[in-house]
Formats: C-alpha cells, structure tokens, sequence
C-alpha cells in the first residue's frame, strides 16, 4: 500500500471515473484494510494538483515530498494528494474540495472548444488537468490588488505575510484576514507585510468591503460587464485585476486577464501586431472562443513554463 498512497492516506478520494475502474483493484484492496469506507467523488475529466496549484491562480498552498498538497479552502485547513487522476482529501473536507477544484467543470468538453493555432494545441499538451479554481471571494480579490507589478514569488510573499500578520493559525497555515481584520490595521503595518504602494489600496477596499459599501455576495448576480465595472470602482482594481476576480472568484469562464505574459501571446498570435488593451482583449475574446479564461490560463502556465 505504501507504494501507491502516502502513509497519512486521508478518507475521501477523488478521482475520474475512468481512473476509479481502472484502478479498482487498488481500492478492493484499501477496502479490506481501511475500518471506515472512503467516499468516492468523479469528476468530469482529468485533474492534476500540480498544474492547478503551481499556474499562479492561488499563492498559499505548499507541496511535500511525498507529493500531497496543503493549505486551505477558506478557513478549513486540507490535505490532498493525487496520482493517476484520483484525489485523496483530507477527511470531512470532500464538498469542499470538490467545489473548490472545480470537479464538475466539463474539461473534455472545455478542450474541444480550445483553439488549434500551435501555441493553443501545445498549451493545452502541457497542461491537461488544470483547473480554474473557484476562490473564496474577498480572498481572491486582495490576493490579486496585491498582485500588480509583481511576479508569482512576490505574491505569494506578499500573501503569507498577510496571513502570518493578521490571519488565524490552523494545521495548515494561517487563515487570510477578513475584511474586518485588515480594516483595523493601518497602511504602515500593511506595509510591513511587503506590499508597498498597493497597502494604500488593499486597506481602502477593505474598509469599503468591511463597513457594508461593496458586497461581493450581491455582486455575483450581475452580468459580466456590470461586475466588471462595478469591480474597476474599487481601489486598486483595474481592468486585469477585475477580470482576475470575474475568472478565478465569480467562476466567469470567459474572462481575460491580460498580464505582461498574456499580451505577448496575444502579439504573437496577432503576427506581431500591437493594438489598444481594448483591441487586445476584443481580439482574446473572439480568438481564445467561449472558455478563453481556461485557454488564457493554459497559455500563461505554457510561457511562464518556456521561459524557465
């Protein structure tokens, strides 16, 4: 057994239908030596912890050597390990990490709307079984006003501070702060947490959230373009940071969030030809097809991936 699960093996099991019956003898036999039955959870095609965790849609989760993942999904501390498409997770957690993981996002289906341009088709080679997670609201939107001008490492720096700073600690880190929780400090202790300038606009949207002025609950039922504009009023959100929130908070399959990596691609696609953000992200929609915050995100992990 110690071959194939990792020796904390938790009591849920995720996993694709296939890889289920295709290892079925596998699971015969962690029935016969298990005294609770692990409950199994399909998911509608491929998964790969790796791909998910490491493209730079969340910054809190650390990976062990034995190949599980931790972290948490809000305030709940959860360990998951993967291997051959099926999920191990910790045990109580498994609404919560099929939710989170998005387990029911179609990915066959998503990858037969992919575009077939050669950067598209390598794209979605190197990365089948990544998925758009679905964020806790405020979490994801601090995560990314702090995540102007800065690269992965930076943000992820930036998100442990905060946690370590004002968050709660669990088993598996600390918990993000709430709105309240960083409404109550100042811009300096913010600072301290290596944010720079963007302290001054994190503070200022947590107070708007904290005091009742924004609820992002409220704001999912908008249409895309009417959340877009109603997150872009909020210090510190721009275009990109919005369309982060509308792909990876508010489940907005269509988003582009256009970065430094992203608007290459787009270049590149276009043959060299510039144009406005307005004109590069009317192009992205139109090229990358209905799921083009899927296939950004594919083609985002893929550059950032060739350049090392």
């Amino acid at each position: 057994m110690s071959a194939i699960f990792p020796s904390h093996e938790p009591d849920v099991l995720v996993g694709t239908e296939a890889s289920l019956q295709k290892r079925g003898d596998q699971f015969r036999l962690l029935l016969q030596v298990k005294t609770r039955i692990p409950i199994l959870l399909t998911a509608a095609g491929p998964i790969s912890l790796d791909l998910t965790l490491l493209c730079g849609q969340v910054f809190h989760w650390d990976r062990h050597a034995d190949g599980s993942w931790t972290g948490l999904i809000g305030e709940t501390p959860v360990r998951v390990f993967e291997k051959n498409g099926v999920l191990q997770v910790t045990k109580g957690a498994a609404s919560l990490a099929k939710n989170y993981f998005a387990l029911d996002h179609p990915l066959e289906e998503i990858y037969a709307a992919f575009p077939t341009d050669p950067m598209s088709v390598e794209a979605l080679a190197l990365c089948r079984g990544l998925r758009i997670i679905r964020q806790p609201r405020w979490e994801c939107l601090a995560t990314f006003i702090t995540s102007s001008m800065k690269q992965v490492a930076h943000i992820r720096s930036m998100s442990l501070a905060l946690r370590r700073s004002f968050g709660r600690p669990t088993k598996y880190g600390h918990t993000y702060p709430s709105p309240a929780m960083l409404a109550a400090s100042n811009e300096d202790a913010l600072r301290a947490c290596g944010l720079g300038y963007r302290a001054k606009n994190l503070l200022a949207t947590s107070r708007l959230v904290a005091r009742g002025a924004v609820d992002l609950d409220g704001l999912a039922g908008l249409e895309t373009p009417a959340l877009r504009e109603a997150l872009v009023k909020l210090p510190g959100v721009g275009v990109k940071v919005a369309n982060c929130v509308l792909l990876f908070a508010y489940e907005r399959l269509d988003a582009v969030p256009i970065d430094v990596w992203i608007h290459r691609v787009l270049i590149s696609m276009r043959r060299g030809r510039g144009g406005t953000a307005s004109q590069l992200s009317q192009y992205a929609r139109k090229k990358l097809g209905p799921y083009a915050g899927y296939v950004q995100q594919y083609l985002f992990h893929r550059a950032r991936v060739l350049t090392k």
